[in-house]
């Protein structure tokens, strides 16, 4: 499978259709196949492509289980056939449009199975045909990053600082913008040292960054300044960004909770405090990056 491990969960909503060109002498002995042999084709239909929404990863073997908090199937009835349609949504990580389409295609499948007892030949009078999605939301394509941002990263480690370790951490969220469009157009590394913390923020937010990530000074110890440093230079901090990065990584990691993170706005640039953990600034990334940018790109 697929890993999705990183990805955030977002509402993601799919509708997928599919026809039956059915004999004008079959649609007329069931009323439209509302009353064959084995009872109303469409209800029963109805309930089997709403079981196979729910059960498509039982049958694809590299789908995602997900948790589908909506379901429904329309039928149009024509004077050559039956045209349907299945809907579907769900809050996850991965998108919805297989269960459409699974759905859609068990759908026909089990009009054909209630209908065939009235087709005085088996083959030609009934054919299921063109299974496809229709249109799906919810996924990267809708939030797509904005373009011509230009970010700072500054990373805050006396370790890194002095070349005892390697930027792992910096080199992260670096790779991350990168992949956004992001110009990084300035990275510098400094020790933990408050005097030179604050220095380098003021400079940096002087220039014209549309943003600044910091990387390290997050967490508990005596010598983690690098949040209440940039606290303290907010003009409107916006606590939902970090709210957001401790919860995806609560649900990674029971450590998550001990990031002192702070974001929002310093003049006309958007500010956040990564932690200095290789994966903490991964996941800070991943779970904040969409929301932070598009902020940026408004002009805060």
């Amino acid at each position: 499978m697929k890993d999705i491990t990183h990805k955030t969960q977002t509402r993601r909503t799919a509708r997928a259709a599919a026809s039956l060109t059915i004999d004008r002498a079959i649609l007329e002995a069931t009323d439209h196949a509302r009353a064959t042999e084995k009872g109303d084709a469409l209800e029963a239909s109805r309930i089997a492509g709403i079981m196979a929404v729910k059960k498509t990863s039982e049958a694809l073997p590299f789908c995602h289980p997900i948790p589908i908090t909506d379901c429904d199937v329309e039928f149009e009835l024509r004077d050559d056939g039956i045209y349907l349609e299945v809907e579907a949504t769900t809050i996850a990580a991965t998108g919805v449009e297989m269960e459409t389409l699974y759905a859609a295609g068990v759908v026909a499948m089990n009009l054909y199975d209630m209908l065939k007892p009235h087709a005085p030949k088996d083959t030609g009078l009934i054919a299921v045909t063109d299974v496809h999605l229709v249109e799906k939301s919810g996924g990267k394509s809708d939030f797509r990053p904005p373009e011509g941002l230009e970010a700072a990263v500054l990373v805050t480690h006396d370790g890194v600082a002095g070349g005892e370790r390697e930027d792992s951490a910096g080199a992260e969220v670096r790779a991350a913008l990168n992949k956004r469009g992001v110009e990084v157009s300035h990275y510098q590394v400094i020790g933990n040292g408050r005097e030179a913390v604050e220095a380098a923020l003021d400079a940096l937010l002087a220039g014209a960054f549309d943003v600044v990530i910091t990387v390290g000074g997050t967490g508990l110890e005596d010598k983690d300044v690098t949040a209440e440093c940039v606290a303290e230079r907010l003009d409107k901090e916006v606590p939902g960004i970090m709210e957001a990065a401790r919860s995806h990584g609560q649900r990674r990691t029971p450590y998550a909770m001990l990031s002192r993170g702070v974001a929002g706005v310093a003049g006309e640039t958007l500010i956040a405090t990564f932690p200095g953990s290789t994966g903490g600034a991964r996941e800070t990334a991943q779970a904040v990056l969409t929301g932070l940018l598009h902020a940026a790109a408004k002009g805060c």
